[in-house]
Formats: structure tokens, C-alpha cells, sequence
């Protein structure tokens, strides 16, 4: 479906925006994105996966954006270029309404204090909350109900969708985007226990955030005990995500979905934790380490390279089995031992 507000490039000016080679009319204005299968005279396809490549031969789009290997079976207009699935992002950015600058300006239903400090075209929502000593960067939305705490800071280009929360001392680089639900600077988990009874420790740090950060719906990044909770520069997080106090992440590094971080972890740069891993506290990981989904990681590593645990699914019956044998592990360990010693000796 096309929203009202999306604007319309021709193909030439996708192709120079791309620095894709175009074949085809360059005047042939266009609206909007859609797949292979479901794609219009007036919107704009891609095939970035060879799975796709059957529906193909029966395009409709107004313009195609795929490798060039595969430009001879396109029926129509096609922008070439060797990264389709790159092109397929930047694209998808053009024909975004939301991304449309923002006009700027603060709805009479908000509550913002005296000396808070707004950049240039700065949009803030209904219902929202900013507190005294926050400072604003040019361009930034706040969406509507949305709370930013005492002496944060966000940077320009920075968008928060409504009922985000950005607690007391958290500074935000540029072009952040934070989803619906996520909170930002909220307490550590730290209790101390005096035999009976847990006492709280106030969590004195804060929270850092690079530029080009984005944090999914419903995540929660704690603030440092002492020193501050730092996520680096363009470090992607998806929604339901859990990092504790005091964690560091390196730059370009992806958590997808229901990733738990435990306390003071350091999570290196270029590295890739798929959905559901846990990583237990105050570990070490270095670069360019990818971790498969639902894995459990309790030492650091020290290698790059790709790591799993746990087993996938199965039948029950099979499970039950291998459950039962997992149990015997130990023994068959030591008889084993025992067999190989005494094969040596004789």
C-alpha cells in the first residue's frame, strides 16, 4: 500500500542516488517499494536472494534492482548494481514518510523545562517529558509521551518513536533511533544481601551511546553502577533485549531479539549474537565473533569466529533418549579412561 506522503524519484535519479547503472527509461517516475511478485508499473523491485530469480521472468515493476549475473532474465527496467540488498536499504530509506525532515516544534501538550536546550528544527511530541538540563541536537523528533530525564543529551538526527525513556544522564550520538517501549539509563540489577534481606545499590553511572544506534521496541539498557553502560558507535539492537549495568559493545556489532547481556560483559566490535543468546557477567568477546541463536556463552572468547551450544529441536521421543544418555556421559567417560589405561599397560 502506498502512503500519501511517499515522494516519487524517476529511475535516473534512483540510479545516481545509488550509483546504480540503470537500462531502461530514465523519465519513468516511481512511488514506491514492493516485492518481485506483488511490485507495480509504478513502484521499484529487488532480487537480492537466488530463491526469488522464479519470479523474475514475470515482473511488473516499474524498475528492478538486482545483480548485473542476472540482468538478462529481466523483462523490465533494471538497476544494476553489486550490492542489491545495500541498494535495497538505501531505497527503502527515499520512500519512507517517516524519515521526511522534520518540520519542527513543540505540541502546547508537552512539558518542557525552562532551560532545556533545543537545536534547529527540533519536533517534540504531545505528552511528552523533558527535563531541566537536557539538551537537544538539531533535527531531533521526540515522539509523542516520551520521557528524557535531567541533564541528558541527544544528538542531531536522533529519533524517538513515542513512549521511549531516556532516564537522567544519558548522552545519545547523532541519528539514533530508539523504538516504542525501550528505556534507556534505567537502574542496574544491584542488591546486596545481608544474610535476611536484600539492599538496593544505587547505580551512580550512566548510559553512552554512539551515533547511528538503534534499539528495537521494549529493550532495556541499564546504567553503570559506578562507570557508565557504553554501546558504541552504529551497534544495531532488536527489541526484547536485556544489557545490564557497566556492559560495553563495540562498534557495528548486531543483537538481534531476546539477547541478555549480564553485568560488566564486553562485547568487541564487528560481532553478531543471534536471537536468544545469553551472555553471563563479566566475560570478555572479542571482535568479529558471531554467536548462533539460543546459545549460552559462560567463559570469555578469545577467537573470532562463529560459536554455538545447545542442541536444536527434535522429536520428543528422540530427546528423551539422548537426555538419557547425556546422564551417562560421566561413567562412559571414566570406563572409557579405564579401558585406554589398561590397553596401555598391557
Amino acid at each position: 500500500m502506498t502512503h500519501p506522503a511517499t515522494p516519487e524519484f524517476t529511475l535516473a535519479e534512483l540510479a545516481e542516488r545509488l550509483g546504480a547503472h540503470l537500462v531502461g527509461d530514465g523519465s519513468r517516475q516511481v512511488r514506491g517499494l514492493a516485492s518481485l511478485k506483488e511490485a507495480g508499473p509504478d513502484q521499484v523491485a529487488f532480487v537480492a536472494n537466488r530463491s526469488y530469480l522464479k519470479d523474475l521472468a514475470n515482473a511488473r515493476a516499474g524498475a528492478v534492482l538486482l545483480h548485473p549475473e542476472h540482468a538478462a532474465a529481466c523483462p523490465v527496467a533494471r538497476l544494476e548494481l553489486a550490492n542489491p540488498y545495500l541498494g535495497y536499504a538505501h531505497l527503502s530509506q527515499l520512500f519512507d514518510p517517516i524519515l521526511a525532515a522534520p518540520q519542527g516544534g513543540v505540541h502546547p501538550a508537552a512539558v518542557v523545562a525552562d532551560d532545556v536546550v533545543l537545536g534547529e528544527r527540533v519536533s517534540i511530541g504531545p505528552n511528552a517529558v523533558v527535563e531541566s538540563g537536557v539538551e537537544l541536537g538539531d533535527e531531533v523528533v521526540v515522539g509523542a509521551g516520551c520521557f528524557i530525564g535531567a541533564g541528558s543529551h541527544i544528538g542531531a538526527g536522533s529519533r524517538l518513536h513515542p513512549n521511549v525513556t531516556v532516564c537522567h544522564g544519558v548522552i545519545i550520538g547523532a541519528r539514533a533511533i530508539l523504538h516504542s517501549g525501550c528505556v534507556i539509563g534505567g537502574d542496574g540489577f544491584g542488591f546486596a544481601h545481608d544474610g535476611s534481606r536484600w539492599h538496593k545499590i544505587a547505580q551512580l553511572g550512566g548510559v553512552v551511546l554512539g551515533d547511528d544506534v538503534e534499539v528495537g521496541s521494549c529493550s532495556s539498557i541499564d546504567r553503570g553502577a559506578l562507570d557508565d553502560t557504553v554501546i558504541g558507535n552504529d551497534v544495531k539492537i532488536d527489541s526484547q533485549v536485556q544489557i545490564a549495568h557497566n556492559v560495553r559493545i563495540g562498534d557495528h556489532t548486531a543483537l538481534a531479539g531476546c539477547v541478555g547481556i549480564a553485568g560488566s560483559t564486553k562485547v568487541g566490535r564487528n560481532c553478531m549474537l543471534g536471537g536468544g543468546v545469553g551472555l553471563s557477567g563479566h566475560l570478555t568477546i572479542c571482535d568479529g565473533v558471531q554467536v548462533t541463536g539460543m546459545s549460552l556463552v559462560t567463559n570469555s572468547i578469545h577467537e573470532p569466529g562463529v560459536y554455538s551450544s545447545g542442541t536444536g529441536a527434535m522429536t520428543n521421543a528422540q530427546w528423551r533418549k539422548n537426555a538419557v544418555r547425556f546422564k551417562q556421559l560421566d561413567d562412559m567417560a571414566r570406563r572409557l579412561s579405564r579401558l585406554e589405561k589398561r590397553s596401555q599397560e598391557g
